[in-house]
């Protein structure tokens, strides 16, 4: 499944990608399937050829660089200045964001992969609609439902001593090592010496897969972002980037400029996008009291001529309207759901949903995210962070951290079995020593 050495996934993967961002791919993506499924590979030479022909439809209404100065041309100047941090509440809500993300990515993580319906229909055969905790595994799948992920037999209620391991947590993981070894002259080419000598291969997916066989072959930024990379505006930026919302509390747009220098290895236009977003919304959420104020923020660091822009921006006016969660969800599967489960745009709107009608509550909020099925540890993963960022780990019920025993389990080199609290306080550490970097 969208194996990054396999032209039957990557010729119909691009003509998907190139479909859902203004090129008229579509007959070109059905024979593209075809002829994946008849394993004929000179076909999808020619086709993957056309595909790279084509130009974008003349009616297409978004402006959407990925070149890093471009795409900060494209944004306001700040209207005010960074928001004040009150820096003993800080360990607290670093604690908080941590702990939220490592639980909530595992409450979602068997049903990643399902859509609305199937995530509903599973969760209601196991006793838990809405959704209260960890997700149980059945013995046998209900009707209607397709698979569950293959984590699930590891990742399911009662079935793990420590947070398993997920690259959701890996990417936050290794953003930590990188800040504690680079700090403020952290690089691109930095990142990907980073990503051979840390991350195994296999532990990767989709875009960052891509990007890393790239680095291999010798490819250099961008190319490593744009070569055989039809992931190029997935999700996989937004996902490592929380880290660097993390140690710049109050600052969204220092926050997302290192996120622009992160996912520039790997995605382009609106995955690059998400990854300043997420960034800005965790950096924000440290020092707000709630979720709309945040979302906002982070609204500013996104161009504003693009699909996440105008996703974005219609979350927040249903919410403004009084519009209900399942309303919001309704819209998202309407207008959004033509892109893949793992784009980056309508997972982006699912995590906004879900923080703006959690009603602050932990275990509501990260249930929003998981119900809109698709990508679910992820969103559910963001939404935890951004949660507890906002509300400390208090706010995370204790029923759910005990199993975990506070302990991540992780495939980033000298990390695995690290414990939250010591995440949180190296966190921390790096926060105050750039905080010290640019007083000096």
């Amino acid at each position: 499944m969208h194996d990054v050495l396999d032209p039957r996934d990557l010729v119909p993967d691009e003509a998907e990608q190139l479909l859902s961002s203004g090129y008229a791919a579509g007959e070109l993506l059905d024979a593209a399937r075809r002829a994946a499924a008849g394993d004929d590979l000179a076909e999808l030479a020619s086709i993957a050829e056309a595909l790279a022909a084509l130009r974008r439809s003349p009616g297409w209404d978004f402006d959407e660089p990925s070149d890093p100065e471009e795409i900060w041309a494209t944004l306001a100047p700040p209207t005010s200045p960074t928001r004040p941090v009150v820096a003993g509440e800080l360990p607290t809500r670093l604690a908080g964001a941590w702990l939220g993300r490592c639980v909530a990515n595992t409450m979602g993580k068997p049903v990643e992969g399902l859509t609305r319906d199937e995530v509903g229909v599973y969760l209601r055969a196991t006793g838990q609609w809405p959704q209260t905790g960890f997700v149980p595994l059945l013995d046998d799948l209900p009707a209607g439902v397709s698979h569950l992920h293959e984590s699930a037999p590891f990742a399911a209620a009662g079935r793990f001593d420590a947070v398993p391991r997920d690259d959701d947590l890996d990417w936050t993981i290794l953003g930590l090592h990188l800040l504690e070894t680079y700090g403020r002259g952290l690089t691109t080419e930095d990142i990907g010496h980073e990503w051979l000598d840390r991350i195994p291969f296999t532990q990767t997916f989709t875009a960052e897969r891509a990007a890393y066989r790239n680095l291999i072959h010798g490819l250099r930024t961008p190319e490593t972002a744009t070569h055989d990379n039809p992931y190029r505006e997935w999700i996989g930026a937004l996902i490592r980037t929380d880290i660097y919302g993390y140690v710049r509390p109050g600052d969204p747009r220092a926050a997302a400029r290192t996120a622009l220098t992160d996912a520039v290895l790997s995605h382009t236009a609106n995955g690059i996008y998400g990854a300043m977003w997420s960034a800005a919304l965790v950096a924000e959420a440290l020092v707000s009291t709630g979720p709309a104020d945040a979302l906002r923020a982070a609204l500013t660091v996104v161009p504003p001529r693009s699909r996440l822009h105008a996703s974005q921006a219609e979350v927040l006016r249903l919410f403004e309207r009084g519009a209900t969660a399942r309303a919001a969800q309704d819209w998202i599967d309407q207008e959004l759901g033509h892109y893949n489960w793992v784009h980056t745009v309508n997972n982006a709107a699912i995590i906004a949903a879900a923080l703006l009608w959690g009603e602050g509550d932990f275990v509501r909020t990260v249930a929003l995210a998981v119900a809109a099925g698709r990508d679910t540890d992820s969103t559910a993963a963001t939404v935890g962070s951004v949660f507890g960022a906002l509300h400390g780990p208090g706010a995370v019920p204790a029923r759910l951290v005990e199993p975990t025993g506070g302990v991540v389990r992780s495939a980033v080199q000298g990390f695995d079995r690290i414990t939250v609290t010591e995440l949180a306080a190296r966190t921390e550490a790096v926060r105050v020593a750039l905080e010290q970097e640019v007083l000096a």
